[in-house]
């Protein structure tokens, strides 16, 4: 009588998608807008004002990448990371050209006509951005509590930048608009990369990428006139950290809570960007900033709560 075969093992059940990291998520994402706040002050510190002028903005714009690429170099050849799949290539050249090109130049441009200050209220707008750009890229579909909290949030950055501002604006806010849509768009970008390889190696591919152009570039645009150095101490600041060590925190972020929830942590951005600006550039705060960075904290708190689908 022949044996009855031994019976098939059953396929494995498909993997389900691993659930949101909320709080590590917040823990990385908080971490690169600490640093990133500090971005505001060290540009205006490295590029001057206009009665006082230091190193020009497209030489920073291209030197902070193109010294960021060399470290990302260096980073990628001793964790021998392998190179990005072909099919992410597009997607880092989007990133570059928000977080490399666009976000950089046009800041740097702003802030040789206006404040620190005036410049971090006015980027507030960049959490609600990002949320946007995210929800129609990768079809997340947040809550009308969570819509809600986002458009608190900005309502009440629009309106600090309208108090500190005299209720005016100038050209250089339209610089500093589309320097948020440049870094929402990149954001999303990063994200998105960040979910198949590692944050870290996003943005070092993303700099390693753009180092043909922004190399030459900063040779090109090498600085005739000396600079103090304070201003190339904030040149080193947003060429280290801003450029490259914050995007180490901020796509693992990103990747980890969520694009549309974690980028809401950037609404205290402006806020820190202007405590930094106390003792890097002198300038004075007052109490009803500290009431506007407390509504927001607030406003931050009860949106990290709300559904996203």
């Amino acid at each position: 009588m022949p044996s009855t075969p031994p019976a098939l093992p059953e396929p494995p059940a498909p993997a389900a998608a691993p659930a949101p990291d909320l709080h590590r998520g917040f823990l990385f994402g908080g971490l690169g807008v600490v640093i990133f706040a500090m971005t505001l002050p060290m540009t205006r510190l490295a590029v001057g004002d206009v009665s006082a002028p230091q190193l020009p903005p497209a030489f920073v714009t291209a030197g902070r990448a193109a010294a960021a690429g060399l470290l990302s170099l260096i980073y990628l050849w001793a964790v021998r990371a392998p190179q990005p799949p072909r099919r992410l290539w597009a997607t880092l050249a989007l990133s570059a050209l928000g977080t490399v090109v666009g976000f950089p130049l046009f800041l740097a441009l702003a802030l040789r006509e206006v404040e620190a200050m005036h410049a971090a209220v006015v980027t507030g707008v960049l959490p609600l951005a990002t949320a946007v750009v995210a929800a129609l890229v990768l079809r997340q579909r947040p809550s009308a509590g969570f819509w809600a909290c986002a458009l608190g949030g900005c309502g009440l950055v629009l309106a600090f930048a309208g108090w500190q501002g005299g209720g005016r604006l100038v050209p250089a806010d339209g610089l500093l608009l589309v320097a948020v849509l440049c870094t929402a768009v990149a954001y999303v970008a990063g994200a998105k990369a960040a979910a198949v390889m590692p944050a870290e190696h996003v943005i070092g591919w993303v700099l390693v990428g753009s180092l043909p152009f922004t190399g030459p570039a900063a040779l090109w645009l090498w600085p005739a006139q000396p600079a103090s150095a304070a201003a190339w101490g904030g040149f080193a600041y947003v060429s280290v950290f801003s450029m490259w060590l914050g995007f180490f925190a901020w796509y693992r972020g990103l990747a980890l809570g969520g694009v549309v929830r974690v980028s809401q942590v950037q609404l205290l951005q402006p806020f820190l960007a202007l405590l930094f600006a106390v003792p890097v550039l002198g300038e004075t705060l007052d109490p009803v900033t500290v009431f506007f960075a407390l509504a927001v904290m607030a406003v931050v708190f009860i949106g990290r709560r709300m559904p996203v689908r």
